[in-house]
Order: structure tokens, then C-alpha cells, then sequence
């Protein structure tokens, strides 16, 4: 950055400059006006956005030729599998053979070290996508574990800067292919599953519009890691701590087999039997659903964590959003974990769910005289409705309502993007480039109004040795679990 520019203080900022400001907001406000390319930060929260001069003693960041969006707000991760990226026998797997092959086969050889690593790895990789938030479904808790994931986690986040969201997995419960695997697999008992959940919600938990710290109550799987009153246990318990609820769901046809079969309902059905639908609950995935599971999530609020890439790479196929938004279900984007991806990259999940939408949309459109309206059934999803899922609808199933949308009184949370490679040049509208191109460079990404993220590179980071200290982790990791 320029010497003019800011570096940690927040308290008197413009950034000014910008080719284009994509708000977050729906429709006619999704983007700011011509001359809106500045914004006023003043304490962590935008004070004005328009064609503003500096004013005295002002820090002046410089946006020219970069566009201005939202930080992203990531729904859904589990940052645990940032060292588990691409390995082969769980490559060209779907979900359950997946999870028997590469998260569960290598937990018992995550430590204190080699967890916060992954960690840092995930986050570090976020940021520089331009992510602000991150909601992580932590599920490595067992009996008598030797160190507490929940405080790296934050610690971690804390670190860089950006705002976390703890999702507290676990289970009470096992699933067959895991009955040979180690004492890291062994579940927890509900009792010692909802001590935690009171002792996280009062270290870490703020219920403040704009906070940094957030608790979730979030067993692993409902189908497959409680009993159903244990479930009810949970979400009784949860709502008494003002915590909301997350889980997975309906990622597979499995879900479909393994609710119909043991509970003889749809698993939303099966959700609503246990109290987990409600404005309060989000699930990630929600791929395999029908139209009567899509009217009832519609009526009862719960929103989706969106994982398009994690979906495609695992074959779990591609889920309804644009149904899911018409009926009334809040959307966001995730990038799930890094073992069914291979990345942490919200600017590579928003092209991805740009694509994959529109895909589902042609693929289901029909011809005039099928009773179709031809091509125009394909045009599902617009790049600024992924924008605003990707930040606004983010911020909205987590509940930070003062996060997520570029105007006054928000959060200062805001990713500037260059358009300084190839890929960017002869695009006619500059403000969709990070989206339709499917990846920049930050300028500088900024949480409450503290730059995390400069010139594409993070303040003090050895990115050099971030590498080393992940290639000597995978070695250990494959050698510990025998791969």
C-alpha cells in the first residue's frame, strides 16, 4: 500500500477510487451508483459511501482500477481438512466411502499442532478469497481428547483478524464404518456434549449484531449422530443459551434411504420431528430434496449453507437454490471442507454456484410445447443474487445482522479486488468480474475496518514457510495413518 494508506488503525479510513460497489442488498441497491465508488470508515462501521474527498487526518486507501464488494461470509467449513486436500482414496469417492477413506481414516493422527496448522491453513486461504466470516462445523471432539480444538479455532481466527462462527459438532452416536476405527471416533455422551456447548456459549459467545465471536450448537449429522430425543435435548438446550443450530443434510440419496427406512419420513420430515426447523437452524448441502421438503423449509425459515464445489466434486449432485430462495429459505455460500474440494476459496464457490445454478435451471427447463418456457427457464441465478448470498444472505443465517452489506452503519467488512490479470481484460462491466471471471486479487480485504489482508499478501505471513510446515504435516499424517 501506498504511505497514505491505513494498516491496522480503524478509526479514520476512505477508500476511494473504485470502478464499481456491489452492495450485498437485493435488486435495484445491489449495486451503488456511478459515482458511489468511495466508502467512509470511521470506528469498524461505514460511515458514507458516494464520491467522497478526504478530510483531514484521513487515511486514504486508493481502490482505482479494483472493484469493492462485501467481505464473503462462509456458512459452512471444516477448516480440520485443510491438510487432507486430494487424497487418493478418497479422490473420485462419493460421500460415504469418502469419509471412511480421508477425514475418518486420518483423525486419530491430528494433534494440538497439526489441527492448528490446518486452521491456519484454511483461514489464511479464505482471507485472501476475500472472506470476512467463517462459520467452521468443527466435529473432531472425543472423550479424553488431549487439547481443546474450540480455543485454536478461535485463537487462530483471532490471529488474523477475521470473524468466527464455532459450529460445535460431535455425536453421541456411531456409524457402522467406523466401528474398527480408534479412541478419536469414540462418541461423546449427550451430558458431556451440551457441558461444553454451556461452557464455549459463555467463553466465546457474543449475541451483538456486528461481533466477532459466535457459538452454534451443530451435532455432526442428525440422521446418524444423535437419537432423536437426543436431538430435541440438544435444540431445547441450544435455544436456552440464545444459540442457533446447524448441521448437514440431505447431501445424498443416503440421507433419503437412511430416513425413509428408519423414521419412514423425508429427512426435513425427520427434522421437524426433532425441533430443528426454524429461522434459528441452517443445514449445509439440502441437494436431495422434494417439492413438498422445499414448501415446508420454505414455510419454517431454516436457511442453506450452499457448498456447489463440494457437491460436484463428491456427486451428491446440485441443490435447488433457486426453488429453495422462491419458497422462502434464505440462501448462503459455503466451501466446505477442503478434503471434498481441494480449496477454501469463496470467490472460486460464488463462480461455481453462478454456473451451477444456471446449470440446474437449463437442465430442468423444457421446451414451449412440454409446457416450458424454453431457454428462460435456465436463467436461474444472476451474478448479483450470488453476491448476495455470498454476504448478506451469509451474515442473515448466522445472525449478524450488522455484517454482510456495504451501507451506513454496517460493519466495515470489505474486500477490494483488482482487476489486473487477463482474465479481467475486455469484460464490459467491471463490477461482476470477481464473480463471472472466477477469481482476482485483493487490493486489501478489510474486517471491522482493520486491513487483514494487503496486496494479496497477509501482514507479516512467511507464506514460504506456511508450505514447508503443511508438506512435513501431510508426510506425518500419512505416515500415522498408514497411508
Amino acid at each position: 500500500m501506498a504511505p497514505t494508506d491505513a494498516s491496522n488503525a480503524s478509526t479514520a479510513l476512505l477508500i476511494r477510487g473504485a470502478l464499481a460497489l456491489l452492495t450485498g442488498l437485493p435488486g435495484a441497491q445491489a449495486r451503488a451508483g456511478a459515482h458511489a465508488t468511495g466508502l467512509r470508515i470511521r470506528d469498524g462501521r461505514i460511515a458514507a459511501i458516494g464520491s467522497l474527498a478526504p478530510e483531514p487526518g484521513e487515511a486514504v486507501l486508493d481502490a482505482s482500477g479494483c472493484v469493492i464488494y462485501p467481505a464473503w461470509v462462509n456458512t459452512h467449513h471444516h477448516l480440520v481438512q485443510s491438510l487432507l486436500k486430494g487424497v487418493p482414496g478418497g479422490i473420485d469417492a462419493t460421500l460415504t466411502p469418502w469419509l471412511a477413506a480421508v477425514p475418518f481414516r486420518y483423525r486419530a493422527a491430528f494433534n494440538a499442532g497439526r489441527f492448528r496448522l490446518a486452521a491456519r491453513i484454511g483461514l489464511v486461504e479464505l482471507a485472501l478469497s476475500g472472506c470476512g466470516t467463517v462459520a467452521d462445523h468443527n466435529y473432531y471432539y472425543w472423550p479424553e481428547m488431549d487439547f481443546d480444538g474450540s480455543a485454536i479455532l478461535f485463537e487462530e481466527a483471532e490471529k488474523l483478524g477475521l470473524r468466527f462462527v464455532l459450529c460445535r459438532g460431535g455425536a453421541t452416536c456411531s456409524r457402522n464404518f467406523e466401528a474398527d476405527l480408534p479412541k478419536a471416533m469414540r462418541p461423546e455422551t449427550l451430558q458431556a456434549y451440551l457441558d461444553d456447548l454451556t461452557r464455549l456459549h459463555a467463553l466465546y459467545h457474543d449475541p451483538a449484531p456486528q461481533a466477532l465471536r459466535r457459538v452454534v450448537a451443530a451435532p455432526t449429522t442428525p440422521l446418524f449422530s444423535m437419537l432423536p430425543q437426543e436431538l430435541r435435548d440438544t435444540a431445547a438446550h441450544a435455544r436456552s443459551l440464545g444459540l442457533r443450530l446447524h448441521s448437514h443434510l440431505s447431501e445424498t440419496v443416503i440421507y433419503q434411504q437412511t430416513a425413509m427406512t428408519q423414521h419412514g419420513c423425508s429427512p426435513i420430515d425427520f427434522a421437524a420431528s426433532v425441533d430443528w426447523l426454524g429461522p434459528d437452524v441452517w443445514f449445509a448441502h439440502l441437494v436431495k430434496l422434494s417439492t413438498d421438503d422445499i414448501a415446508l423449509l420454505g414455510r419454517t425459515g431454516p436457511g442453506i449453507a450452499h457448498c456447489p464445489q463440494s457437491n460436484g466434486r463428491l456427486g451428491s449432485g446440485i441443490a435447488p437454490v433457486r426453488a429453495l430462495e422462491n419458497a422462502g429459505t434464505p440462501i448462503s455460500l459455503a466451501v466446505d471442507g477442503a478434503a471434498s474440494n481441494e480449496a477454501a476459496d469463496m470467490l472460486n464457490e460464488a463462480h461455481t454456484a453462478w454456473l451451477m445454478a444456471r446449470a440446474r435451471g437449463g437442465h430442468e427447463a423444457l421446451p414451449e410445447y412440454a409446457g416450458g418456457a424454453g431457454e428462460a427457464g435456465a436463467a436461474d441465478a444472476t451474478v448479483d443474487d450470488v453476491v448476495r448470498w455470498g454476504t448478506a444472505g451469509g451474515a442473515r443465517v448466522l445472525g449478524l445482522e450488522g455484517v454482510g452489506v456495504l451501507a451506513p452503519g454496517m460493519a466495515a467488512d470489505i474486500a477490494i479486488y483488482k482487476l489486473d490479470q487477463p482474465r479481467h481484460f475486455g469484460l464490459h462491466d467491471p463490477a461482476i468480474a470477481p464473480v463471472v471471471s472466477g477469481g482476482a486479487s485483493l487490493r486489501a480485504l478489510l474486517v471491522a475496518g482493520k486491513v487483514v489482508v494487503r496486496d494479496g499478501a497477509i501482514p507479516g505471513l512467511d507464506m514460504a514457510e506456511l508450505g514447508a510446515q503443511s508438506r512435513a504435516a501431510v508426510h506425518t499424517l500419512q505416515t500415522l495413518a498408514g497411508a
